[in-house]
């Protein structure tokens, strides 16, 4: 696997002859397309077929985000893992609410797992973490997706009460659309880098991405990207976070801050990315491989977990976490 590539300012990206670059104000400059994996845009970028071609036939996906760190939109090749046999049976258990409800529990429990961990890893929260457990107890009982969603909420609810505490950061409660304040903003902009890293290994298997089970499939997103995403973001996000503020890494002054809305300005991004693509590489031995793991490469696991459920031949357990 190739590395992330991560373009902040403005300008245009071109191809010329076997080479990608970036043109800027300051000249031209050469893109390592031979060791790129990914492309996150986050400057306004013009680019035309000709790049896209190239970007095609490296296997490079790139993904656009807005001038608020929003995730906009992917390019990513032409598919060439493609399995009609898997893609039926994706369907098969989307119609079928008892398979559905199967997969739209599993990523629920790791991912309420994972959050929890993250609690259990610190002292002073035995009570958020009780009522987690309890509310948890719920999971299983629930029998439509939406409900689901709604126990994960009322965990997710108690989770982000004590992030207060944590961080020393106000939080209230979390809002999104916009983000009212740095700690919310902090949570959708490494959500979006998440999802966007998710469906980049989604595509590198035959699986749809499109066809999901805790999520509502929808024509205007890959929703399967957001399922799996769900075990992941406590782990790649969440610790992150509290990493960046409780070392004084990331700072109040990182943000653009205007009338009930904040977002991360372009120094506090290019904090935050480095740091994720720091985390990314580091490694942990897994339990069942016996052999060390980045982290990255545990979202990959992930998906061949879960097309071994579809296709029948092993029940998918979600990653939860141990360390």
């Amino acid at each position: 696997m190739g590395r992330n590539y991560y373009i902040f300012s403005n300008g245009r990206l071109r191809r010329k002859q076997n080479t990608l670059f970036l043109e800027k104000e300051d000249g031209k400059h050469p893109i390592p397309v031979e060791d790129v994996d990914q492309i996150f845009v986050f400057g306004e970028l013009d680019f035309n077929s000709k790049a896209l071609v190239f970007l095609a036939q490296h296997g490079i996906v790139l993904h656009v985000f807005n001038y608020y760190g929003y995730y906009s939109g992917s390019f990513y090749p032409r598919e060439e893992m493609v399995s009609g046999t898997l893609v039926v049976k994706q369907v098969e258990h989307y119609l079928n609410l008892q398979k559905r409800m199967i997969l739209a529990r599993k990523f629920v429990e790791g991912a309420v797992h994972n959050l929890k961990r993250n609690l259990e890893k610190r002292e002073g929260f035995e009570g958020e973490i009780e009522r987690i457990k309890e509310i948890s107890g719920r999971i299983e009982q629930v029998p439509t997706p939406q409900e689901l969603m709604g126990v994960e909420a009322n965990i997710r609810r108690i989770y982000y009460s004590t992030w207060e505490r944590i961080t020393g950061w106000e939080f209230e409660e979390r809002t999104m659309r916009p983000p009212q304040n740095p700690l919310n903003a902090l949570i959708s902009f490494g959500n979006s880098l998440v999802y966007a890293l998710v469906l980049r290994e989604i595509y590198m298997t035959a699986l749809n991405p499109s066809v999901s089970y805790l999520h509502e499939p929808s024509e205007r997103r890959f929703s399967l990207a957001l399922d799996v995403a769900e075990v992941f973001k406590p782990v790649l996000v969440d610790r992150l976070i509290f990493k960046l503020i409780n070392l004084g890494e990331l700072k109040e002054e990182d943000f653009l801050k205007e009338l009930n809305y904040a977002y991360l300005n372009e120094k506090g991004r290019k904090i935050f990315v480095s740091a994720f693509d720091e985390m990314l590489e580091k490694t942990v031995v897994h339990r069942a491989l016996r052999r060390k793991v980045k982290y990255k490469n545990f979202i990959r696991l992930e998906l061949y977990k879960l097309i071994k459920h579809i296709l029948g031949e092993e029940e998918y357990k979600p990653l939860k976490v141990w360390w």
